[in-house]
């Protein structure tokens, strides 16, 4: 089965620090990988150069027919531009906190993308908005402005205006990182909802106990490096010493 996600030799450094060295994975369509790690680890700057929120070195991202080489890229800036275009139109990102507009309602934050952006019909727009809304249990609130909601349900509609611009691949930064513990459950509940669905994901999370049900694929990182990669066995069986340490740390703090 073709790969819909790729990422080849990725390397990234911020000043005289490399956060990334030689990354690269491959997923199919309709999977979950889980990218895992300490803090510092590269895990949230693979997710962010999945669609050019930063910018590597060097390396290969392709997600469907989209991809840049950021060893060789376009050199004529119109070309470029195009590319980080078509790269972004392929996935939905969802920030750890929320990122709303606060000025526009649940509806207006919905239809913002695929209006003004993807050039949609506002009447259909609305209509698949508020389909979306239902499914993440926010059916009603149409008209609610994000201070009149908790921090899950922001969450929820972070999830769903992501989902309404239709995208391949849903990349999810952390995104209970920012919750109250009692508000972790309902938003990770939709994300496993998602997964059901066959939804592509990619989801940098410390919740190791979720991750174990939806992962399909995992990678550890450390360092900026990929030290162990496989399944949810990754989760339960770890090989590396490294990952073996950081997955106790986790579940003897939850």
């Amino acid at each position: 089965m073709n790969a819909l996600i790729q990422v080849q030799g990725l390397e990234k450094s911020f000043g005289d620090q490399q956060v990334l060295r030689d990354v690269d994975f491959t997923a199919t369509a309709g999977t979950v990988t889980v990218l895992l790690g300490p803090s510092g680890s590269g895990k949230t700057t693979v997710l962010r150069s999945l669609n050019v929120l930063e910018t590597p070195e060097s390396g290969l991202v392709r997600i469907g027919d989209a991809s840049i080489d950021f060893g060789s890229p376009p050199t004529d800036k119109a070309t470029y531009r195009r590319a980080v275009k078509a790269l972004r139109a392929r996935s939905g990102m969802v920030f750890q906190s929320h990122n709303l507009f606060p000025h526009k309602t649940v509806l207006g934050n919905l239809i913002e993308g695929p209006v003004q952006v993807q050039g949609r019909d506002p009447e259909e727009a609305t209509a698949a908005a508020r389909e979306l809304l239902d499914q993440v249990g926010l059916s009603g609130r149409e008209d609610a402005y994000p201070s009149q909601l908790s921090g899950g349900q922001q969450q929820r509609v972070g999830i769903a205006r992501a989902l309404a611009l239709k995208p391949e691949v849903l990349l999810l930064d952390e995104p209970t990182s920012a919750l109250d513990p009692e508000l972790v459950g309902e938003v990770l509940s939709v994300i496993r909802d998602l997964a059901a669905e066959n939804w592509t994901l990619v989801i940098v999370t410390h919740e190791v106990r979720f991750a174990r049900d939806v992962a399909d694929q995992v990678l550890f990182l450390d360092g900026g490096v990929v030290a162990e990669r496989g399944g949810a066995e990754v989760l339960t069986e770890p090989r590396e010493e490294r990952t073996q340490r950081f997955l106790a740390r986790m579940l003897d703090a939850g």
